[in-house]
């Protein structure tokens, strides 16, 4: 009587090898794709953080002084510059006040690399009181 024997079924090494590679390489795109999202909400929150500062600046600001605007400081890790040149309207009516160009630079160091971001707007000048007296 003969036995037959029954054929044993598996994986080979070199089948669980390859299974191995891409598995490894599927989970170093994974990891690759979640540390770049990170890094780009990181990004966003700064970003948001040097407009708000910008936009809280230029509320302080309802109008330019004559002379202009040059100022710069630092907020929260976040250095800013702030500076106005005439804008040139072409208006020759003398009751409505001249414009002035108002540029605010917010930048920051991000792991050796310097970022930043450029608000610019426009405001009126601040007119002198009756009698000519600065406030």
């Amino acid at each position: 009587m003969k036995v037959k024997r029954a054929k044993l079924r598996g994986f080979t090494l070199l089948e669980l090898l390859v299974a191995f590679a891409i598995m490894g390489i599927a989970l170093a795109m994974i990891y690759r794709a979640t540390g770049s999202s990170a890094r780009s909400v990181g990004d966003v929150e700064r970003y948001a953080r040097a407009n708000e500062l910008a936009e809280s600046l230029l509320a302080l600001h309802d109008a330019v002084p004559p002379f202009g605007w040059n100022e710069s400081g630092q907020s929260a890790g976040l250095n800013w510059q702030a500076r106005s040149a005439p804008y040139p309207t072409g208006i020759t009516d003398q009751r409505a006040p001249p414009l002035h160009e108002i540029v605010i630079s917010i930048w920051w160091d991000d792991g050796g690399r310097r970022r930043q971001t450029d608000v610019a707007t426009l405001r009126p000048e601040r007119k002198p009181p009756p009698g000519g007296a600065a406030p």
